[in-house]
């Protein structure tokens, strides 16, 4: 059972992400929660107004509102704010949105009832996860369209999905043990304020990019091989002098994958001076892409502990202060997503430019596009132009989000992050970037088959198996597509990357 409420580290969130965790508030987070919920209740019944529990949002903040229509402000705020469109979000994602926002809502700063806290905590454990739109946010004033979508579940309006079955609200409410939810001053507001989606996709994003990072690692050591490149380039004294840590890193993972490699061993008396910078300088660029990764990492970690709504309700000696201010801008995890695009680009890059050596006869030694009796046979000459076509719309992609803004609520909403967009098109980077290792994995496999008697590393050895298992030397011109996309799933399902977790966080 995992206490929501105490801070949250990334294996818990990988866990959070897949399911099957059971959810539960601690005691210290339900009496920071009931602290909140009192206060908000001591200013209902004072009449006094307090932005977004007695009055209207945004440019209708000065409107207020009477006791008896405060459900009804709230109900009318999550229905007027489920305008989201597009694909649902996958299932790991809106898990990772109720699970942060409980914990946003468990550290008492809220003003909810408990009661609203233990029925998305029972969406959670029972896996009735809410069909969201995946587009329709711009990143401030928190969340809002994907995050009403969610929370429009609890009063029994929109659709789940639960056991891989698409159903209505009411009935993914009964699975759960839920009846439909009334909501109280202040709740409407506080399940829609908040950075949850923006960075549950970035979350989950994030351990797409550490599997193909470390993924990264091995299929550029076997380009090494497969292309007679130089082990020198990763020696640990010109690493040493740089001083980047994740280049540190890296040029020690290259060292390790190749270490006792005979193809290396074959070809020291060559008389080639330096090899191309796709093979020579991968510390450099990885290093950098790893470093860039860690920086966002640290920020979403922070932001997955963090409070994110607006207002928030401070107990103090003499009763609550209510403090509006822009905790669900989104700015951090906009950035952050950002420079994750950068860096996933950056690696689906480097990998093409080695497949483009790999099949250039003059710069590899290998036979032209890596297939024997070429020109009846075109070998790997297309396999190149998908990895190259996927690496262009990578680098559009990479385009920052955050650098836009379309003001919204009639200019009250002035500067607007664009986190949601910049953390859903990892995604697409992602998936691109899965493709070109998989097509270098199986170019440079096919590259060191073509250097037999003279065998890669131990280790490369133990990856070639696994891209054999899969894939069969390619010996004439066949239906590639499969081979692909068979690699492409076990990059994805994490195979190759499992070669390289002491480098990468996977």
């Amino acid at each position: 059972m995992l206490q929501l409420g105490n801070p949250l580290n990334f294996p818990t969130l990988r866990d959070l992400a897949r399911g099957g965790v059971a959810l539960s508030v601690s005691d210290a987070a339900y009496a920071a929660i009931d602290r909140g919920a009192q206060a908000v209740a001591a200013i209902v019944k004072r009449g006094a107004p307090a932005y977004g529990i007695n009055t209207g949002f945004g440019r209708l903040a000065q409107t207020h509102i009477p006791n008896e229509q405060l459900e009804l402000l709230q109900s009318n705020l999550v229905l007027s704010h489920a305008v989201g469109v597009g694909d649902p979000l996958p299932a790991p994602v809106v898990r990772l949105m109720l699970a942060l926002k409980i914990q946003s809502l468990s550290q008492g700063f809220s003003g909810v009832r408990r009661e609203l806290v233990d029925a998305l905590l029972a969406l959670y454990n029972a896996d009735v996860l809410p069909r969201v739109p995946s587009k329709g946010s711009v990143g401030a004033s928190g969340d809002l369209a994907p995050l009403a979508h969610m929370s429009a579940v609890l009063l029994g309006v929109g659709e789940v999905e639960c056991g891989g079955k698409v159903m209505s609200a009411d009935e993914g409410l009964k699975i759960a043990g839920l009846a439909r939810l009334k909501l109280a001053a202040k709740e409407g507001l506080a399940l829609l304020n908040g950075t949850q989606t923006s960075t549950a996709l970035a979350l989950w994003n994030l351990f797409a990019i550490d599997n193909l990072y470390a993924t990264a690692l091995v299929s550029g050591a076997l380009s090494v091989d497969a292309a007679e490149g130089s082990a020198s380039p990763f020696d640990a004294r010109i690493h040493e002098l740089r001083g980047h840590p994740g280049q540190i890193a890296a040029a020690a993972a290259y060292r390790e994958l190749l270490a006792g490699s005979p193809i290396n061993s074959s070809h020291r008396d060559c008389g080639k001076v330096q090899d191309p910078y796709s093979l020579r300088c991968q510390p450099q660029v990885m290093g950098a892409c790893s470093d860039q990764i860690e920086a966002a990492r640290a920020v979403l970690l922070r932001e997955a502990n963090g409070v994110s709504d607006n207002p928030l309700v401070f107990i103090t000696e003499d009763g609550a202060d209510v403090l509006s201010g822009g905790n669900f801008h989104a700015e951090p995890v906009a950035f952050a997503a950002d420079n994750l695009a950068l860096a996933v680009a950056e690696i689906g890059a480097l990998s093409e430019r080695r497949i483009a050596l790999l099949i250039d006869a003059t710069l590899s030694g290998l036979p032209p596009f890596l297939v024997r009796d070429g020109g009846v046979n075109s070998g790997f000459m297309i396999a190149h132009v998908t990895a190259a076509a996927l690496a262009s719309e990578n680098k559009l992609m990479a385009h920052p989000a955050s650098v836009d803004s379309l003001p919204t609520s009639a200019n009250q909403e002035d500067h607007v992050s664009m986190a949601t967009f910049a953390a859903r098109k990892l995604g697409d980077l992602c998936d691109n970037t899965a493709i070109i290792l998989a097509i270098e994995l199986l170019a440079a496999a096919q590259g060191v088959d073509l250097r037999a008697p003279h065998l890669t590393s131990e280790k490369l050895r133990v990856v070639m198996r696994e891209i054999r298992a899969r894939v069969k030397h390619y010996d004439i011109d066949h239906y590639l597509a499969p081979d692909i996309a068979a690699m492409t799933d076990a990059v994805k399902g994490g195979v190759i990357a499992a070669h390289a977790t002491k480098y990468a966080a996977v």
